[in-house]
């Protein structure tokens, strides 16, 4: 975090930077920015008071990252599509109710406006050729431009929390597209509802009297989990994971859709158990198991470089058993959620733990869709854009793998076994990640496949 008065003293250009963040409730943009045009890749000015660039900002022709989130702008700047190497934008929680016809640059990657209240994007949209990452959640869109279908390198789209009544058939066909949310609209008015999905996963409301909170074990958009003691009627303490959810919105959508999707999934051996759920005035949350402290992340979360693809710990081993065995019971666990129609939306390593002996939990249902409203058509779609995401996430642990053998000194060339249990792995990964969405195989048919590879490697 830098300040307004290093920057207007000429210290930030003496020294070049190419990174400046400013949070001190601006109302005006500083023009002294300007000077810094030749070094300048990203600039940070989220959490002001700003509604307006001035012209001179075309003049930053190196800056690759903007983020304007939690501002006073009621409209996109038409200036910053001047800038030339500007590939991700991020207006997240300003005031914004118009999208003008070019305003962004055509070579943009990722693109936040959620938070926001737009009603409709412009028919340009079509033209970001480059478009990895959408996150619109929170606003009022009723539809989706048709130039939107031109966006074929589109590959995670967040549209939860709007006004959509109908999903396109074209936006099911995107080649690329892996990660799709879209809860919280009146196309997706579940035909379950909470108390009956409740029911189905044999989960209880639970008072919050009945529930200790302890010390926080982490947090994401939607809310924040503690290890928490759950008072029983028997008089005994059951040790539990609380999640209380936070926000009317959050990047993925309602919280509420997300409790709603969990306790719809049901019970999976694979799925983080949902014990009981909490709904009370103040209070919304869930009652899950308690996680062993002998599980860990599997990756973590994409970094701006790699924008939608997974990272890893450089430390972080993982042997071909592993994988398959991870994948394996991924898959099984995904056809589960669909066979429940729910597509979780989010199919990432960072969101799966293991142990070392693959044991494998998923959760985070923060981006999940209720898809008992779609027909039965735009339901297999919804499946085979979750394949390219599970082809996605496969293909990055492969790749981790493939990392540390390149880089071990003591390792011995692959074995012949080895090798070939790579080529069908990789082979997966081609069939899920077809272009042609139609092609792809389902859920149970990678599971199946996985099956006879840990057959393989068992003899």
């Amino acid at each position: 975090m830098h300040t307004l008065a290093q920057l207007q003293s000429g210290e930030l250009h003496q020294n070049k930077i190419t990174r400046l963040q400013i949070a001190e409730g601006l109302t005006s943009f500083p023009m002294e920015i300007i000077a810094l045009a030749d070094s300048l890749e990203v600039l940070d000015l989220s959490n002001n008071r700003l509604s307006s660039l001035p012209d001179e900002f075309e003049q930053l022709q190196q800056l690759k990252i903007l983020f304007l989130s939690f501002n006073c702008f009621t409209d996109i700047p038409a200036v910053i599509a001047k800038c030339p190497k500007l590939e991700m934008i991020g207006f997240k929680a300003n005031q914004i109710t118009t999208v003008a016809e070019d305003c962004f640059p055509v070579d943009t990657r990722w693109l936040i406006l959620t938070d926001n209240n737009i009603a409709q994007l412009p028919q340009s949209i079509g033209k970001l050729h480059r478009l990895k990452k959408f996150a619109m959640a929170g606003n009022k869109l009723s539809n989706l431009p048709q130039s939107m279908s031109q966006c074929t390198s589109l590959e995670l789209l967040r549209i939860s929390a709007n006004e959509l009544t109908d999903i396109p058939d074209w936006l099911f066909k995107l080649p690329n597209l892996a990660w799709l949310a879209f809860s919280g609209n009146p196309i997706t008015a579940p035909v379950i509802n909470s108390d009956d999905a409740a029911v189905n996963s044999g989960c209880g409301l639970t008072p919050m009297a009945q529930l200790s909170l302890g010390e926080q074990l982490g947090q994401g958009a939607s809310g924040v989990i503690y290890q928490a003691q759950w008072q029983q009627d028997s008089g005994t303490a059951l040790d539990v994971a609380v999640k209380m959810f936070r926000g009317a919105v959050t990047s993925d959508g309602y919280p509420k859709d997300e409790l709603h999707c969990c306790l719809q999934a049901g019970f999976h051996p694979n799925l983080i158990g949902v014990l009981g759920f909490i709904a009370e005035a103040d209070n919304l949350g869930l009652v899950m198991e308690l996680i062993p402290q002998r599980y860990y992340n599997l990756g973590l979360p994409p970094s701006l470089e790699t924008c939608t693809r997974d990272t890893f710990c450089d430390d972080m081993e993982i042997s071909l058993k592993q994988i398959v065995t991870v994948m394996s019971s991924m898959a099984a666990a995904l056809a589960h959620l669909h066979q429940h129609k729910v597509s979780h939306g989010d199919i990432y390593a960072h969101n799966t733990m293991i142990d070392s002996d693959a044991n494998m939990l998923f959760g985070d249902f923060g981006a999940a869709t209720d898809l008992s409203a779609l027909s039965a058509v735009q339901a297999g779609f919804m499946q085979a854009i979750e394949v390219r995401a599970l082809g996605n996430m496969l293909d990055d642990v492969l790749g981790h793998f493939n990392e540390l053998t390149a880089h071990d000194d003591n390792q011995l060339r692959l074995a012949t076994a080895d090798s070939q249990i790579i080529s069908q792995l990789s082979q997966i990964v081609s069939s899920c990640l077809q272009a042609d969405v139609a092609m792809r195989p389902q859920f149970s048919d990678i599971q199946q496949q996985l099956a006879t590879i840990e057959r393989q490697l068992l003899n």
